[in-house]
């Protein structure tokens, strides 16, 4: 039986954990051992017990000692956007994810490694995002939602690849314009939806972009 707190309400750590919980934790997990953070053993063994936590409580005993970004759950702690965020990445991995804010302008710079923005449940202030890149060797990915439009037209491709997917079409409301220039040497820049989890398939459930905006 679940812990109540005084005035029997249940203790967020017992609170039931989704399908998207898990797979949040299980990706930090994987992200850690190609950091080094994790050994081979100690990742298989947090990877089985995230694929069966009940609890939000469970999953954040697996993360506790692993760096705070792409933490469960972990809102932001501010509404209002940055002018200009910068990031770069000579090997290695950042991602952006849960419920972020926006910035005005993005500097990106991957050298080797990966970058990820999800902007499924990001804080959108402002109706557009500069977002500047300079990827050498490595991938960008973009993860985007029905009202979000990326417009790639303006970087420059040496003998890397650019991709953005839209399969939501142009009847929904723009809600995020990204403006994207730069350039790609031998990486990647990927943009669109996030795929179904495997547990999203096993149940059926829609893809993302079928479901509206919220």
């Amino acid at each position: 039986m679940a812990e109540s707190e005084p005035g029997g309400e249940i203790a967020r750590s017992e609170l039931r954990a989704s399908y998207d919980d898990r797979d949040r934790v299980v990706e930090l997990l994987r992200v850690s051992a190609g950091d080094g953070r994790l050994t081979a053993e100690e990742l298989d063994e947090r990877l089985e017990r995230a694929m069966t936590a009940r609890t939000y409580g469970e999953l954040a005993r697996l993360v506790a000692d692993l760096p705070a970004e792409g933490a469960v759950a972990s809102p932001a702690t501010a509404t209002a956007a940055k002018e200009v965020a910068r990031i770069d990445v000579r090997s290695g991995h950042v991602q952006r994810v849960d419920r972020w804010v926006v910035p005005q302008q993005m500097d990106v710079k991957v050298t080797s490694g990966h970058v990820k923005l999800d902007f499924t449940q990001a804080v959108i202030t402002q109706p557009s995002l500069k977002l500047d890149i300079d990827v050498r060797s490595g991938y960008v990915t973009l993860v985007t939602k029905p009202g979000i439009v990326v417009d790639a037209d303006d970087v420059a491709i040496r003998s890397g690849h650019v991709k953005v997917r839209a399969p939501w079409g142009s009847d929904v409301p723009v809600q995020l314009r990204i403006e994207v220039t730069g350039k790609v040497g031998s990486g990647h820049f990927l943009a669109g939806p996030r795929h179904r989890t495997f547990w999203e398939w096993l149940t059926r459930k829609p893809k993302p972009y079928a479901i509206a905006p919220r």
